[in-house]
């Protein structure tokens, strides 16, 4: 009786087993099997800006001067004090900054969020940031602030000495930008209520 269960006991453990490894063989594609179709789906990409560029500064526009430009500074990461330094370092600079806390996760280095009046401040900021996106909101055209979103793949702001800006020199449209009046505002995102982080 015993051996009886315990031989049945283990013909079932080793179907198991081998219906384990076939499925596993499936899912991972190492086994095709025509009558059973791949379902499976991969984990969705991270968010992207549609146009990474952004929309092209008005003609003529010219770099604000940086206390003229509001930075709001959100820390979109899980990394502590991340907004808090970054802020420090642009009040260094020169740039006012507005407020300093945690925001929603971004995947990328940098977004610079602003409305139609802040174009020519976001492309003062971005100069400083390498790899920063530009992205237009909905925003009140009478607000020229612009909210800074660090990513997971931020390090630094570009040293000082790096950043070519001619007070006197109309910014240059990046290849790929949108007229600004053909340029369609995203939902402005609501950042997280945190404390600065």
């Amino acid at each position: 009786m015993h051996e009886r269960q315990a031989v049945i006991f283990g013909v079932l453990l080793a179907g198991l087993a081998v219906a384990g490894l076939g499925a596993a063989a499936v899912y991972t594609g190492n086994l095709d099997l025509p009558v059973v179709g791949r379902g499976f789906s991969t984990a969705p990409a991270s968010p992207t800006v549609t146009n990474a560029v952004g929309p092209c500064p008005p003609e003529g526009a010219l770099p604000v001067p940086y206390d003229q430009v509001t930075v709001n500074v959100y820390n979109a990461t899980s990394r502590v004090r991340l907004a808090a330094a970054t802020a420090e370092a642009l009040t260094e600079r020169g740039f006012h900054i507005g407020t300093t806390q945690n925001g929603n996760p971004y995947s990328g280095v940098a977004q610079i969020s602003f409305g139609p009046g802040g174009v020519a401040q976001a492309y003062t900021l971005a100069a400083h940031i390498e790899g920063a996106t530009l992205l237009l909101v909905a925003k009140d055209a009478a607000d020229p602030s612009v909210d800074l979103a660090l990513g997971k793949e931020y390090g630094a702001l570009k040293p000082a000495e790096a950043v070519v800006l001619d007070p006197g020199a109309p910014f240059v449209a990046p290849a790929g930008c949108t007229p600004l009046s053909e340029a369609t505002p995203a939902a402005q995102i609501t950042p997280t209520a945190a404390p600065a982080g």
